[in-house]
């Protein structure tokens, strides 16, 4: 398994004043997901010019706003697993077409998201 990515991601119900809060830190919007169902959230990245990268995800589902470790993978279900044994539980799984993903928390309470992009052959 690969780590193709590694970055914050903010889940938060107030999800307009945290992109306000990090565009007023320099960081410039690069990519947007609407909202697909209940698993699947309304998500920005942004990116400074420096190259790092945060995504905002809106979820009222949190009784407060989670921070979580995203980690992108060439082998989702590798990476699930050793997480697995590792005692993390599962949050939320999404299969899409485009990704898997897994919200997953630490015995000890830290939040990550793994993930896998999928390429599709057009």
């Amino acid at each position: 398994m690969k780590i193709t990515g590694i970055n914050p991601t903010v889940i938060t119900s107030k999800y307009d004043d945290a992109i306000k809060l990090f565009e007023s830190l320099g960081f410039e919007i690069r990519h947007h997901s609407d909202h697909i169902d209940d698993r699947v959230p309304i998500s920005t990245r942004l990116k400074n010019e420096d190259g790092f990268i945060i995504d905002i995800n809106k979820s009222d589902k949190f009784p407060h706003d989670i921070t979580l470790i995203r980690i992108n993978v060439d082998n989702f279900d590798e990476c699930y697993h050793m997480f697995k044994e590792r005692g993390f539980r599962d949050v939320n799984i999404v299969n899409m077409p485009y990704y898997k993903g897994a919200h997953m928390i630490s015995p000890s309470g830290f939040n990550i998201m793994v993930m896998q992009h999928i390429k599709t052959v057009r």
